[in-house]
């Protein structure tokens, strides 16, 4: 943590959990009896509970979105750039609550945590989540923390996709949504990436049939493999070049298998840094709530009848350098929205920074996103 907290952080936070006792049916058809939800929040409620903003994370993502944990910490929560005193989801305006989502590895049930049937952790029979399932229990922590109605649900890239869910789900229970670097589905291209992402897991020798807990053990080499290939398309060539270009760690080749290109080497510290921190379980099952995403499904394959059943206010935003996911994928969003008949703002930003831009202090970006969060605080403040 800086010798002094900046003047724009929440400061020092600590995390809550709610255990909630009442049984969660599940789209793959299992129940769960019982969960626990991690979650941090930020800012104050106001007396009727109208200025609360849900975050929503990524694949990778978790709880801690902004402010510092401790004195050690050496950098605060993985969207400071965007919450706290001025920033875009200002907190002197919002109470913002960022929750673990289920079957995470950050303190929410999953396969981290104890089976009460067996004692052991989940493990691989942590039953398969979906957006539709984390949207549903996303909503009993509403309830707990006495929110009817959200004043926004935002999120970027899988983030995006629950604030979408949300929306068609629970049309009632928020006026606005925010879509970031989202897609309306995956492409072929996005879960073959998936795909061999979980191959490099499934295929470890560490990897135990996903009980490696009981081994003492983990799939290193194939986490950190999962994380080179997803690092890749969270950037853009531009980036790439910008960042590394062809440089060489000692100004000369080799010509061996070491690592002798920077790329190689950030590549290898990305995922190793990553093995480290992330449950493989937890990945395998993030990545296929990805690739199931798909809320058109129950529409007869019609986005736009799924954005019929929305009420609330959309910005959608994309970066023009994101391959992973791409512009044209947030512009279907849009068009599906404008034929359904809502509201929706749109803005595509442009930057070198691919899909990872959603996470950087991007000028117009930043600016973009204050601007429309403060018409969200403003009609709060009208109706307060």
């Amino acid at each position: 943590m800086p010798e002094s907290i900046p003047q724009d952080s929440v400061g020092l936070v600590q995390p809550r959990t709610l255990h909630v006792d009442q049984s969660l049916e599940l789209e793959c058809g299992r129940v769960l009896p019982a969960y626990d939800l991690v979650y941090e929040t930020y800012g104050t409620l106001n007396a009727d509970a109208s200025n609360a903003v849900l975050i929503c994370h990524a694949l990778s993502g978790h709880h801690h979105a902004a402010g510092y944990h401790g004195p050690d910490d050496k950098r605060p929560g993985w969207w400071d750039n965007c919450i706290g005193p001025g920033k875009p989801i200002d907190t002197n305006r919002f109470f913002v609550v960022c929750p673990n989502n289920l079957g995470g590895c950050h303190g929410s049930s999953g396969p981290t945590s104890t089976n009460p049937e067996t004692g052991q952790p989940w493990g691989p029979d942590f039953p398969m989540m979906t957006v539709k399932d984390w949207v549903k229990s996303q909503t009993r922590l509403a309830d707990a923390l006495g929110i009817a109605q959200w004043a926004a649900v935002v999120g970027g890239s899988l983030g995006g996709m629950q604030a979408m869910q949300w929306a068609i789900d629970f049309p009632e229970r928020l006026r606005h949504s925010v879509v970031i670097a989202g897609a309306p589905k995956l492409s072929a291209q996005n879960i073959a990436f998936n795909e061999v992402a979980r191959q490099s897991i499934l295929t470890d020798p560490h990897f135990h049939g996903g009980r490696y807990y009981l081994h003492d053990t983990y799939p290193r080499q194939g986490l950190i493999l999962a994380r080179m290939v997803g690092h890749i398309t969270y950037l853009s060539d531009d980036a790439m070049r910008m960042k590394f270009g062809r440089d060489l760690r000692s100004g000369r080749f080799h010509f061996g298998f070491d690592v002798e290109f920077q790329v190689e080497s950030y590549l290898r510290h990305q995922g190793e840094t990553f093995s480290r921190n992330f449950d493989a379980n937890t990945y395998l099952l993030m990545t296929k709530a990805l690739d199931y995403f798909d809320p058109a499904r129950e529409y007869d394959h019609s986005l736009e009848k799924a954005m019929e059943q929305t009420r609330c206010n959309f910005l959608v935003m994309s970066f023009n350098s994101d391959w992973r996911f791409a512009p044209e994928r947030s512009r279907e969003i849009v068009n599906a929205l404008v034929q359904a008949g809502r509201d929706v703002s749109y803005a595509e930003i442009d930057t070198p920074k691919g899909h990872d831009a959603f996470l950087l202090p991007i000028p117009e970006y930043t600016k973009l996103f204050s601007a429309y969060m403060g018409r969200v605080a403003g009609e709060v403040a009208a109706h307060v």
